[in-house]
């Protein structure tokens, strides 16, 4: 099975969160209703404040999605995020535009060498001018220095509240698939079958507990595998294993 690793960024309130609920809920992988704001500041503020992760699945391919923060004091969370995936999807809103932290986020992953997919949210909007946007976003990239590739990236329109996707605003469309093709598409492949036979290589970019199952540490295969039972070593910074 391939896999496909992107972390969603955007500024605070462009629809990330709700978006990446979409997704899970068109996928199947959560009911309607349900959040990855999950945590209790998080859904007082209505904002994300930690990254979160979540997997779904789609024509035999494992989406692993990391959700996050989009405010600017939780700025270090997103480039500890940017160096564990392989594409991201930058989203915008539909009538605001780029705002501060959309060009502190794009930034950092054109200086990460990743090629951005493009999201303009809320196309549902009375004053949304999406096609203003687009061209705003294209000015940003070039601010910023992106890559000739960089600057070649894919941009889809959405509604996330309403769960809908569209690769021209004229197209018709009543779900998220055409969102979900252009990271088959557009997202590179997480891994080869020549890395998996190497020694396992991991970095954890996030850690949980679980009152079951105790500490978890959540993060990125680079080479080899890991198997449910096996032992293995852990680095810590001053180049002692244990």
């Amino acid at each position: 099975m391939e896999i496909r690793n992107i972390a969603i960024i955007a500024h605070v309130d462009h629809g990330k969160t709700r978006l990446t609920d979409a997704l899970l809920q068109q996928t199947g992988m959560a009911a309607a209703g349900v959040s990855m704001d999950s945590n209790d500041l998080e859904q007082e503020r209505g904002i994300t404040i930690y990254s979160k992760n979540a997997s779904i699945f789609y024509k035999d391919t494992k989406i692993n999605i990391v959700d996050t923060p989009g405010h600017a004091d939780f700025g270090s969370e997103v480039e500890r995020i940017l160096r564990s995936i392989d594409s991201v999807l930058l989203v915008v809103d539909a009538q605001e535009g780029p705002m501060p932290q959309t060009k502190f986020v794009l930034k950092k992953s054109l200086e990460s060498g990743l090629k951005p997919i493009v999201v303009i949210n809320k196309i549902d909007k009375p004053a949304a001018r999406p096609e203003w946007v687009q061209e705003a976003v294209l000015e940003l990239f070039m601010d910023l220095g992106a890559s000739e590739e960089q600057l070649n990236f894919v941009t889809v329109f959405t509604n996330a509240k309403q769960g809908i996707a569209k690769i021209k605003l004229t197209d018709e469309s009543n779900n998220l698939a055409p969102l979900l093709e252009t990271i088959l598409r557009e997202a590179p492949a997480a891994s080869s079958p020549e890395s998996a036979v190497k020694p396992l290589r991991f970095q954890p970019f996030n850690l949980a507990y679980d009152n079951f199952l105790g500490r978890l540490a959540i993060g990125r295969i680079y080479e080899g595998s890991i198997k449910p039972d096996m032992s293995v070593q852990v680095k810590k910074p001053t180049g002692e294993t244990q």
